[in-house]
């Protein structure tokens, strides 16, 4: 049983700052990939970054240069640190983890972030 919950989203002025985290809890196995995907209304899911266990980082080019993901393997939690918003980064925003061993992968039930003046 592994459970993911974020946090973090909310609103913020084009050009501003926020910080999402993630917290996993359950049976968790070490080598594994945690990550965030969006969805804004009418749009598929869509890939934003990842970190591994090791500290190998992704992201997708809508947003390098702007987001950091970062993790703390001692707390299982990965964060994304979100500079330079733009409207179109409003979306709902999912964590993901993705256990290597196991195959499988986790969802959280998402945070709500939105840019707008």
């Amino acid at each position: 049983q592994v459970q993911l919950v974020e946090s973090g989203g909310g609103l913020v002025q084009p050009g501003g700052s926020l910080r999402l985290s993630c917290t996993a809890s359950g049976s968790i196995f070490s080598v594994n990939r945690m990550g965030w995907y969006r969805q804004a209304p009418g749009k598929e899911r869509e890939f934003v970054s990842y970190v591994t266990h090791d500290g190998s980082t992704n992201y997708a080019d809508s947003v390098k240069g702007r987001f950091t993901i970062s993790r703390d393997n001692a707390k299982n939690t990965v964060y994304l640190q979100m500079n330079s918003l733009k409207p179109e980064d409003t979306a709902v925003y999912y964590c993901n983890l993705f256990t290597y061993g196991s195959r499988r992968n986790y969802w959280g039930q998402g945070t709500q972030v939105t840019v707008s003046s």
